[in-house]
């Protein structure tokens, strides 16, 4: 396509009214920003782009060729959201997801409290891939321990969200996991796999530091988590054999399976393995005295399609034991079409050709391209106040000038996460600062020191650029 040749001011000018009109939008509608309006902002800027567009003479035809071909090419990640969807529901169900947490619960130890805040919330949010229900359930629970162990809750709530941060990073769950090489034009386990050399070493270090903290403190308090483990047993047949399932899903990703195919094989194993263990719930889930075809047949498809919320004696984990199914990543589906729109638009009329230029004749370096991704990340935390945008416009204005640079979408898409995912909980106008603040109940500026990984993150990634270590390249 023959874009004309903008202006670098002519090019950024829908990006600077998209970022006005969502820091805006953000201030009037919160937390539930992402219900839709954030979506139609995208859309808006979008209009913006095709004004300009106009402008300088490319079609209406021209640029929704563009649309089609962005959408085209989002088409396998957003298959997989579905099916992340879909295999949170079974795996829910089944005990999968229950097993997890009450098996990470077990290794609360007082003298470790600490660096257990972390493996726990690590694994809580791992398994579900969520950050927020980390915080909201388990979270909860080792703040009042923490408390009660007369340990800073700031330092409590650090390691909380450096290990809730950590799994939602690497779980296939997270929907920021999806987003990020949707958006960088790659894949996702490519991307997960990719990410492991700059998350690893910063939960290492998170690890040390906290072991480091914790000899500082002395307690004679006991860590007891049983009640939550026995409110688990008592709905959940937990057993070691549920971990077959995602470590079949982990060794088919490990040897090249195709990411739908794995994880709709992880689907429907996580439906067998709830019949095989969970018969007793899914008799209560159906209000059915009879588990037959028909019943089975309603209980698990609604797990997979819709919702599944499971109630327990305990209120924190009746909300953790809840899953939208693939009903609920239409809202992340919902941001990545408006996302590929506005991206469309911009592209068809040379504006993320002109911006890519400019960044790369400033850019004379792999570092300073890999930087300037993370400084616009950042930015967009701090005006936006979204870690979705964070990731979602820095991502559609660097990509092209990732592929001239012969750099793989995985820089990108690493940078995006190691940037705009984790540093959002550090901002306190930020939509992720004010939930982790309001629901742990600690300030930010608390424990914005102690949210060690959250700050390492973005350093290991510029680390890793600067030395240029595990810098991948396009093939020809």
């Amino acid at each position: 396509m023959n874009n004309p040749r903008l202006s670098l001011s002519a090019a950024l000018l829908p990006i600077i009214i998209l970022v006005l009109l969502l820091t805006y939008n953000v201030t009037v509608f919160g937390d539930d920003a992402l219900s839709g309006s954030n979506q139609f902002i995208l859309l808006l800027g979008a209009a913006v782009a095709g004004l300009v567009g106009i402008k300088n003479r490319v079609s209406y035809g021209q640029m929704l060729q563009k649309v089609g071909e962005n959408l085209q090419s989002v088409t396998g990640p957003i298959l997989i959201l579905l099916l992340v969807g879909a295999l949170a529901g079974t795996w829910l169900l089944s005990g999968i997801i229950p097993a997890m947490i009450d098996y990470g619960l077990q290794i609360a130890n007082p003298r470790f409290f600490l660096p257990a805040c972390i493996l726990i919330s690590a694994l809580v949010s791992l398994a579900t891939g969520s950050s927020w229900s980390t915080s909201a359930t388990i979270g909860i629970a080792l703040i009042g321990i923490g408390k009660a162990l007369s340990l800073p809750v700031g330092m409590v709530a650090g390691a909380v969200i450096s290990g809730g941060y950590f799994g939602d990073k690497l779980s296939p769950l997270s929907d920021t996991t999806n987003l990020a090489p949707a958006m960088a034009g790659g894949e996702l386990f490519t991307h997960v796999r990719y990410m492991l050399f700059t998350t690893l070493p910063s939960i290492g270090i998170t690890l040390l530091i906290f072991i480091f903290l914790s000899w500082g403190f002395s307690s004679n308090g006991d860590v007891d988590t049983s009640a939550l483990s026995v409110s688990i047993r008592e709905k959940f047949n937990i057993s070691p054999w549920l971990f077959l399932v995602p470590l079949t899903v982990i060794l088919m990703i490990v040897k090249k399976t195709p990411p739908l195919l794995a994880l709709f094989v992880g689907t429907l194993l996580g439906a067998l393995f709830a019949l095989i263990f969970q018969s007793q719930l899914l008799l209560e889930l159906a209000g059915s005295e009879v588990l037959d075809f028909r019943t089975l047949y309603k209980t698990i498809l609604n797990a997979i399609t819709v919702d599944t919320q499971i109630e327990t004696n305990d209120l924190l984990l009746n909300e953790l034991f809840s899953s939208g199914g693939m009903q609920g990543m239409l809202g992340t589906v919902w941001l990545i079409i408006c996302a590929m729109v506005f991206g469309g638009v911009m592209d068809a009329i040379g504006a993320l050709q002109a911006i890519s230029n400019a960044f790369l004749k400033w850019a004379q370096t792999n570092f300073q391209l890999i930087a300037s991704t993370a400084a616009s990340s950042l930015t967009v935390n701090l005006t936006a106040s979204d870690q979705y945008l964070a990731i979602v416009v820095p991502g559609k204005m660097f990509a092209q000038a990732y592929r001239d640079r012969k750099l793989a979408p995985e820089n990108l898409s690493r940078t995006l996460e190691d940037t705009g995912t984790v540093t959002s909980v550090l901002v306190p106008w930020n939509t992720c600062g004010a939930y982790q603040s309001g629901v742990l109940g600690v300030g930010v500026e608390a424990y914005f020191v102690y949210a060690i990984f959250n700050w390492i993150s973005p350093l290991m990634t510029l680390i890793y650029a600067y030395f240029d270590i595990k810098i991948k390249k396009l093939k020809d």
